[in-house]
């Protein structure tokens, strides 16, 4: 919990991917080629990395996260705390214990320790799942200005640029594409989501 969590930084980017990718199957048809041409494609490329990273919502969506995590750490310090204090405190008693009570202490510090563990689990799956959601909405945001530019443009086929390793043709959209999202939608509400059940987040807990 201590550290930012790579997941939820990384769905944002993952999701918003398959989205792009999305997009070319839902392309506007190319323009009839010129009798005895071959069809022209006009390629956009976007960078989705820096959509999140400079957009005013992606900002806000890591200044949530931080926060959560940070409020997570708040709430679970001091039972932590005690249960450390109670580890070492057993660790230097259990030599003079009884075997029967000092099998008993153990078994009941290790019940208390599996559901701290547990706890803390289902916190972070609910902070992942509430930045899942959070991903989501700004896909239904970020898709229709995709679209949009695509139109706008003329274009066929539009990539992500971390998908790109050569493209010297391509029309980088990355600007346009931040400029709009920032006045759709500047902010988006993270909050504390339960999974879906059967889901790896889920499944976390």
């Amino acid at each position: 919990m201590a550290k930012k969590s790579f997941f939820a930084r990384t769905i944002l980017v993952g999701g918003l991917f398959m989205l792009a990718v999305s997009l070319q199957d839902a392309a506007l048809a190319a323009p009839p080629p010129p009798p005895g041409g071959a069809p022209t494609a006009r390629i956009l490329m976007v960078d989705l990395r820096r959509v999140m990273a400079a957009s005013k919502v992606g900002q806000n969506i890591q200044q949530q996260l931080e926060q959560l995590q940070q409020q997570a750490r708040n709430d679970l310090k001091s039972e932590g705390t005690a249960l450390q204090t109670e580890k070492a405190q057993l660790e230097q008693q259990v030599a003079i214990l009884a075997p029967d009570v000092k099998n008993r202490r153990i078994k009941d510090f290790d019940a208390r320790a599996a559901a701290f563990q547990k706890k803390a689990q289902t916190r972070g799956a609910q902070i992942q799942a509430g930045a899942l959601k959070a991903q989501q909405q700004v896909e239904a945001a970020l898709g229709p200005i995709l679209q949009g530019v695509m139109q706008e443009r003329g274009a066929t086929i539009l990539l992500d640029r971390s998908a790109v390793l050569i493209a010297p043709n391509a029309i980088d959209v990355t600007a346009i594409v931040v400029q709009r999202l920032d006045t759709k939608m500047p902010t988006v509400k993270v909050e504390l989501t339960n999974p879906p059940p059967g889901s790896a987040m889920a499944q976390q807990q």
